[in-house]
């Protein structure tokens, strides 16, 4: 069983801690706490974990003189070259001076372990926020562009040599609402510019740019779902990669999505941004090199005069979903994972994996496992099903092109009213872009609760799964019966052998889901395999509670039989509580709608 295989399952960014093994798990808390006690031991109070990525953990905490600070720790698990990249981090953000990038305080080592100490910008990131309002308005992504490009410029003026950031994304802006100020963080991809914005080298001298480091690209990867193509493939490091960064941002701010790739389907001329704003952004993200590198000029020459521009937040009517969304009452605190099958299909034809060489964490994370080899709307579909794993649901997808159009049956389950607007225009912006891909086949995804998965652990791959004895798959109930036309009720079979898993399960637990099959309820099982580890996740929801003696008795047995798995793999089963398919007919991107020339008359 190939390794990569198994590395697809997840599409989130990083695994929930309730998903990993009880040993990894402790192993994770104690290095929590080894951070936190060597915080207290440099007098800081008050601190918290506030972000994790790639090469690192972000945590906050108070000073004895009452300053907000945030320290960055390297994983310990890299290579020594990937934790040497903090010093290296804190070298180029103290030569970054700008009201708008919160300053370096201190890099040191304790106890070998590398600590980067910088200012603590107030507000929340713009993820974070994207994911609680939804859309940003208009006037607020202009603003935001704003300040974006005035640290843009100054980091082109960099004396010496122009400064690439390298990685603008939402989560690295920080956005204070009070005073609608956002700041520039985590300069961890920053780099000296090899090509100025012109295309020509930089360089101090005709030796050095006779040397091979003008030859190989000293850039730092990034993160795939913002980055620009030439950064991506390996281009020599340009202030470009930033104007590509910053346009990718702001078109998922306007957008309420979490990357760059839906522009073709849902173009920034679609999302009510003031029309000349909207022109340059589409510009920015357009495929080729000359218009992107036009508009990114007009956009830095230009934004200060465009955020002018007299705007208000305009009434929005409350959205309304394309598919049944269902918001539950009460509130749940709820990990969900996306796990996504079927998705080989989304591939194109003839794909080439150019990027194996490239060594990146990110790369490896993020792009290689699920994404190469799509078109730009197929990416932009599965981040869309990933962004909805960011929200506390639970349920399931079945998307089915066909020559057509599109057919969708759903059931998901929202536990945050708060969240209810947002959820529901990343639902939405799902659908958009389903109906914007043109092939025939079906996309299934599973969104389970990780608080709710069984781990059971073996010593060695030739001993069984074992059950422990108390353990059990849980399960919710109707209060009342749920008497659909059975004619409607959506199977565990119907969709066929899935050609994206690998696990085998056995016929005595397929025999035991063909029983649980036949009674009214909606939920999905997915068994993942790893040598020493099994994980079974799932989502129950009984809907005829007289059956609730014989749906515990399957559950039971579905775990008597674990011991009969052999392999390595994942296999799941989805069943939705009933058929309510809703068809869509393909488009090939939405209307233009501009932000209106005179808000005050509205």
């Amino acid at each position: 069983m190939p390794n990569d295989y198994l590395q697809q399952f997840y599409i989130p960014e990083e695994q929930s801690i309730y998903l990993l093994s009880h040993h990894d798990a402790k192993k994770l808390k104690d290095w929590f706490r080894l951070c936190e006690a060597q915080l207290q031991q440099l007098g800081y109070r008050d601190i918290e974990l506030i972000g994790k990525g790639a090469f690192g953990f972000v945590f906050a905490g108070v000073s004895g003189q009452g300053e907000a600070s945030v320290f960055k720790f390297s994983r310990i698990t890299l290579p020594q070259h990937l934790q040497d990249r903090l010093e290296e981090e804190a070298f180029m953000l103290g030569l970054v001076e700008h009201p708008h990038v919160p300053k370096l305080l201190a890099f040191q080592a304790v106890h070998g372990q590398s600590i980067l100490a910088m200012e603590r910008a107030p507000g929340r990131d713009l993820e974070k926020i994207s994911l609680e309002w939804g859309p940003l308005s208009p006037r607020l992504v202009v603003r935001i562009a704003a300040q974006m490009a005035d640290i843009l410029r100054t980091l082109r003026s960099h004396a010496g040599k122009p400064i690439v950031h390298g990685d603008i994304k939402p989560s690295n802006i920080v956005f204070d609402a009070e005073t609608e100020t956002a700041a520039l963080i985590d300069w961890g991809s920053t780099v000296f510019a090899q090509l100025d914005a012109n295309n020509q080298f930089v360089a101090a001298n005709v030796m050095e740019l006779m040397s091979d480091n003008m030859q190989q690209t000293n850039a730092r990867l990034g993160d795939v779902y913002f980055i620009g193509e030439a950064q991506l493939n390996g281009g020599l490091s340009s202030p470009r990669f930033d104007e590509d960064g910053l346009a990718g941002t702001l078109y998922a701010l306007a957008s309420g999505q979490s990357c760059r790739f839906g522009y073709k389907a849902i173009p920034p001329t679609s999302l009510g941004l003031p029309i000349e704003f909207a022109r340059v952004l589409e510009a920015m993200l357009a495929p080729d090199p000359v218009e992107r590198a036009r508009a990114g000029d007009y956009f830095l020459a230009n934004m200060h005069r465009m955020a002018r521009l007299v705007m208000e937040d305009l009434p929005t009517p409350a959205p309304v979903p394309q598919v049944p969304v269902w918001v539950s009452p009460r509130y749940r605190d709820i990990d969900t994972v996306v796990y996504s099958s079927r998705k080989s299909f989304l591939r194109e034809e003839g794909a080439h994996d150019v990027l194996s060489a490239l060594d990146d964490a990110p790369l490896e994370r993020y792009y290689k496992n699920f994404l190469q080899g799509m078109g730009e709307t197929e990416k932009a579909f599965l981040a869309a099903v990933s962004r909805l794993g960011k929200y506390p649901i639970v349920g399931g997808l079945a998307v089915r092109w066909e020559a057509n159009g599109v057919y969708i049956d759903s059931s998901l389950a929202l536990h945050d009213e708060r969240l209810r607007a947002s959820f529901i225009a990343s639902v939405n912006n799902m659908v958009s872009l389903a109906r914007a891909i043109y092939r025939q086949g079906v996309f299934k995804s599973c969104l389970f609760d990780a608080r709710d998965t069984l781990h059971i652990e073996r010593d060695s791959e030739t001993e069984p799964f074992v059950a422990p004895a108390g353990i059990s798959l849980p399960y919710e109930v109707s209060a009342a019966p749920d008497l659909e036309n059975q004619a409607r009720v959506h199977s565990y079979f119907e969709d066929g052998r899935d050609p994206d898993e690998f696990l085998e399960l056995p016929q005595d637990i397929m025999d035991i889901l063909w029983q649980l099959n036949r009674i009214h309820h909606t939920g999905l099982i997915i068994f993942e395999s790893l040598p020493t580890h099994l994980k079974v996740h799932s989502y129950y929801r009984l809907l005829d509670p007289r059956q609730e003696q014989e749906f515990a008795r399957c559950l039971n047995a579905i775990l008597q039989r674990l011991p009969l798995i052999e392999g390595l793999g994942v296999s799941g089963f989805m069943k939705l509580p009933y058929k309510d398919t809703r068809f869509f007919p393909h488009i090939e991107r939405l209307p233009e709608r501009y932000y209106p020339k005179n808000p005050r008359k509205l």
